[in-house]
């Protein structure tokens, strides 16, 4: 356990916590996302927020009605009055929280009532703002929030990148992988306050010249692609079957070791601030 005091009594059904912490009142949001599935979204969300609850305190909301980040955490996909009683205020976020096995992360999780969610969105008010709106309330309690998006293009998708201070995005190597980046800087070009956004590449084989190719130019040709690779390996394949981070049973991995540098480069672009100690 670190220098920070924290006490924690938690079962999947009722989440209490109390931290002994000087709160840090700037909350980042990051959104993991991209038009399209297969691509490592749901892996890096996960892996990124194991990452980071080393440093921070940390909320990973799976908005995919899949729940996989969900799964893979090992937590129950359950909230009480389901997406609909969130969105409108009628559940509170605490109450739907999760803890995991690991200290500092907590979820709120997907669960079927999640098919719904755009048409929750849609009958809202402000509708592409909503999720901004309902993690306010949690804005004291963690120091950054990961968004699990959906893939594609919809209401969730917007509400995702308006409610984010930074936007990531895993990218398979081909000739259309720059087409999700393209789309996102379509969405947030009208925001008020648009959030920082970059790419990497993902599931990257470097058997395959198109892979290895694009490896060495996307970085070097598209200043929003930054220079690091997640590969194509049996240890992220194993996840499903682990139901954990990759750093917990395949440490010193080449995964292991380009999750936490892509927790880096997040924490840098988006300022998050460390869980600071009470004195």
């Amino acid at each position: 356990m670190d220098d920070r005091v924290q006490l924690v009594y938690a079962t999947q059904r009722k989440r209490e916590r109390l931290f002994v912490y000087s709160y840090n009142e700037d909350m980042k949001t990051v959104a993991v996302y991209s038009t399209k599935g297969g691509v490592g979204k749901t892996t890096t969300a996960v892996n990124l927020a194991f990452e980071a609850s080393h440093e921070c305190r940390v909320l990973l909301w799976d908005l995919d009605p899949q729940g996989a980040s969900t799964f893979v955490l090992n937590v129950k996909p359950r909230i009480k009055g389901g997406v609909d009683s969130l969105i409108r205020g009628k559940t509170e976020m605490d109450a739907a929280i999760r803890s995991t096995a690991y200290e500092n992360l907590d979820v709120l999780p997907a669960d079927e009532t999640y098919r719904d969610l755009d048409l929750v969105l849609d009958a809202a008010k402000k509708s592409t703002h909503r999720l901004a709106k309902v993690l306010e309330s949690v804005a004291r309690e963690y120091d950054v929030v990961i968004l699990d998006c959906p893939p594609g293009a919809s209401l969730v998708a917007e509400n995702a990148l308006h409610a984010a201070d930074l936007v990531i995005l895993p990218l398979v190597p081909s000739p259309l992988s720059l087409r999700s980046l393209a789309q996102v800087n379509e969405i947030i070009a009208d925001s008020d306050s648009p959030p920082k956004v970059f790419a990497f590449l993902s599931m990257v084989d470097r058997r395959k010249l198109v892979h290895r190719a694009a490896a060495e130019s996307l970085p070097r040709e598209h200043p929003q692609v930054i220079d690091l690779v997640v590969p194509a390996t049996v240890v992220i394949e194993r996840m499903g079957s682990e139901r954990a981070p990759v750093a917990t049973y395949a440490p010193g991995t080449e995964a292991a070791r380009v999750f936490a540098d892509l927790w880096q480069h997040v924490r840098s672009s988006a300022k998050v601030k460390r869980a600071a100690p009470s004195q």
